[in-house]
């Protein structure tokens, strides 16, 4: 990584290096029809205190929107096939999902529809998503609980967890060697033209001003101060998200899926004979972009009473690691946006993945090269996330959000 920035300008200023600024940088390396420059600024080049450290790297169709299936498919392909997308390259490592699946359980009439009609949008989009009865949950699980539970939905087919820091290394490693340039440097102001109608320069931290014919906000928790920069308003603050790994006094003879529980509480396999549990307090407000504490009431007060009570062989159990992250959380509508502001037509937004960003990487960082690239989509239409659904308060609906 270097330093200082080689050219005075650049096609495209990528702000931000973790997981989107680095996929939106290596497709547009890999497209064919992209012949420009490419600038990637990273203000911590460690990434201690990105999302994209701090990630539980799962990946699920089970949404309630079709986009968001079909988002999530090409990202099993990819990473599935990840030396074929990277030119069949030896050196890039054959990459597989744990299909532990997903087990999402209802315990309400209402809960148990909004499942049925998920469902449906995912089995029409080719999902192998399955509905249970818990009687059908007691057989195949024999270690839940499922009493007070009306129905469970449940996809084994890429649906699990997956190795994002493989992934990562090789879209930076990749890139580089393709001509991307990335720095370590923080963008502190943006100059527009006249109008207003275009970003043409960055300023860094350490003075440095860099012409650019693109800038993609890739800042993460930070987005919205990135988008203040060019003196634009996204509804996007940091929120906390705890998570837990844990043994059990009595490990499962079974692989443990990865188990919504009604509660809000999820919990899943995570080693041999460890297991990873997720969750965040009721009340839910932003927070400062380095609070990274712990709330040591959580665990003992809703997250063990939860466990326990769904899987009764887990009443002793033990944390043996701990961690805080945040949620890039897109208060609208928990979704991401994409794509040019509706004036400042230079400026792509990447930002407000409110959970779902590693999974989406890949098709959201396909999609920016294509709109830099061509001006629209050429694989998957993602409009439904452009900026212009913010301008409007016309919220994006996505009900299986964790």
């Amino acid at each position: 990584m270097n330093d200082v920035p080689k050219h005075a300008s650049y096609d495209v200023v990528i702000v931000g290096g973790a997981m989107m600024g680095s996929s939106a940088a290596w497709f547009l390396s890999d497209n064919k029809d992209f012949q420009g420059r490419v600038l990637v600024i990273e203000k911590d080049p460690s990434y201690s205190k990105a999302a994209t450290s701090h990630t539980n790297s799962c990946i699920r169709q089970q949404f309630s929107a079709a986009i968001n299936v079909r988002i999530s498919q090409f990202a099993a392909d990819f990473l599935k096939n990840l030396r074929h997308y990277m030119g069949d390259d030896d050196r890039v490592p054959a990459l597989a999902i744990q299909n532990y699946g997903y087990m999402y359980l209802a315990d309400t009439p209402a809960m148990a529809a909004m499942l049925r009609a998920s469902h449906s949008v995912q089995r029409a989009a080719g999902a192998a998503t399955r509905l249970m009865t818990p009687d059908e949950i007691r057989q195949a699980y024999p270690f839940y609980n499922v009493d007070d539970i009306v129905l469970g939905s449940i996809n084994r087919q890429d649906e699990g967890y997956w190795d994002y820091a493989a992934v990562f290394d090789w879209w930076r490693r990749s890139g580089k060697e393709r001509g991307v340039e990335t720095i370590a440097d923080e963008v502190v102001a943006m100059t527009l033209n006249k109008a207003a109608t275009r970003v043409e320069s960055v300023t860094l931290k350490s003075g440095a001003v860099v012409g650019c014919g693109y800038v993609v906000n890739a800042s993460g928790t930070r987005g919205a101060v990135t988008a203040r920069m060019a003196g634009l308003d996204i509804p996007l603050e940091p929120r906390k998200r705890y998570t837990y790994i844990f043994a059990a006094a009595q490990p499962l003879a079974d692989e443990l899926p990865l188990t919504v529980d009604p509660s809000g509480v999820h919990f899943r396999q995570d080693g041999r004979q460890t297991y990873l549990a997720g969750a965040h307090a009721e009340i839910d407000p932003a927070v400062d972009f380095d609070d990274f504490s712990m709330d040591q009431s959580l665990w003992q007060e809703k997250v063990w009473p939860v466990i326990a009570a769904r899987i009764p062989q887990f009443e002793a159990i033990k944390v043996l690691h701990e961690w805080a992250g945040h949620y890039d959380m897109n208060t609208l509508d928990h979704n991401a946006i994409l794509g040019p502001h509706t004036r400042v037509s230079n400026f792509m937004f990447l930002n407000g993945f409110s959970g779902h960003g590693l999974q989406q990487a890949p098709a959201m960082g396909r999609a920016i090269a294509e709109l830099v690239t061509y001006g629209g989509f050429r694989t998957l239409d993602l409009s439904p996330f452009s900026y212009a659904r913010i301008e409007r308060g016309e919220a994006f609906v996505e009900t299986a959000i964790i």
